[in-house]
């Protein structure tokens, strides 16, 4: 029998026969539903109006299904059960965190973010796996198809959630003891221009500036050297090999700085900035892997809940 549009059963009138036949009583079934008598047997009586056939023979002592109704509950009782299965399952998914989280973030971002959070993540969370996309440039993270971005919180759209993922960042100027044994420290950022440099490259094809600042003075060079890069590893890398001096974030940078790999010049020029943010849509219901990240963050950095809202 072919239903109408305007006829086709509600999931809540499947589940309501289904529940009327499988107790073969009006009374008992209400109460499983949570519904009264009066209402189940008019939406009963609804769905057998539509569907233009009988589904049940009612007396006073007893409720069962006609044999078109025996029909009809056969047909969909596995299709019922199927979407109480899917919806479970959502359920399960929202309360356990699973799945894949795809994040973008610039390669320094991961760097700094791999251990102190996407590793200690993995390690709670054996059941969520990172895709992780580094790049320089800033893009859309709901049209590219990301569950969140990471970037300075300056360059994090204003219709985001934004939350801390970093503490506050400093930006540092380092070189490998070997380098700095050949070519005296810098006593001034001016003196750069008499040193090879580490320099970066912007997406857009500037390089990028190192910015000092002390007190109130402040100081932009626009550094030249043997070496450019777009890729942070490969600038770090290049700086504990003795290749010249670079402007790395001392987050990133933590372990070489404490055992001697890299040593820090130009320290009372040093930057601080703004710690790094996390940030995905406003509209968007959260998955429970998106929430344990969130909450791995506020208990990392107290701080995270202090971002934009």
């Amino acid at each position: 029998m072919t239903v109408s549009n305007a006829a086709t059963p509600a999931l809540g009138e499947l589940i309501a026969v289904l529940q009327v036949a499988r107790h073969r009583s009006f009374r008992k079934a209400a109460d499983e539903l949570g519904m009264s008598t009066s209402a189940l047997s008019h939406a009963v009586a609804k769905l057998e109006k539509n569907l233009g056939v009988r589904l049940f023979h009612r007396t006073t002592r007893s409720v069962a299904p006609t044999e078109a109704g025996e029909q009809f509950l056969a047909k969909i009782a596995p299709a019922v059960a199927a979407i109480g299965d899917a919806i479970d399952g959502i359920d399960s998914q929202r309360a356990t965190p699973a799945g894949t989280l795809r994040l973008n973030m610039s390669a320094g971002a991961a760097h700094i973010l791999l251990e102190p959070i996407l590793l200690a993540y993995l390690a709670r969370h054996p059941d969520v796996s990172f895709d992780i996309v580094t790049e320089g440039k800033l893009v859309d993270i709901v049209a590219q198809g990301f569950d969140a971005g990471v970037r300075a919180a300056a360059s994090v759209p204003r219709d985001m959630i934004a939350l801390d993922c970093t503490p506050s960042l400093r930006w540092v100027a380092v070189a490998a003891p070997a380098y700095l044994a050949d070519h005296p420290a810098p006593a001034a950022p001016e003196e750069l221009a008499s040193h090879a440099c580490i320099c970066t490259r912007l997406p857009g094809g500037a390089v990028y500036p190192w910015e000092f600042a002390r007190g109130a003075e402040q100081i932009t060079i626009t550094p030249a050297g043997p070496l450019m890069f777009d890729n942070y590893t490969l600038m770090i890398a290049a700086a504990r090999r003795g290749a010249g001096i670079a402007w790395l974030n001392s987050e990133a940078i933590a372990a070489d700085l404490a055992d001697g790999s890299l040593v820090e010049v130009l320290a009372a020029w040093s930057l601080k900035e703004a710690p790094l943010q996390l940030y995905y849509p406003s509209s968007r219901q959260l998955p429970a892997a998106m929430q344990a990240l969130v909450a791995l963050l506020r208990e990392t950095y107290p701080r995270a809940g202090a971002g934009q809202q």
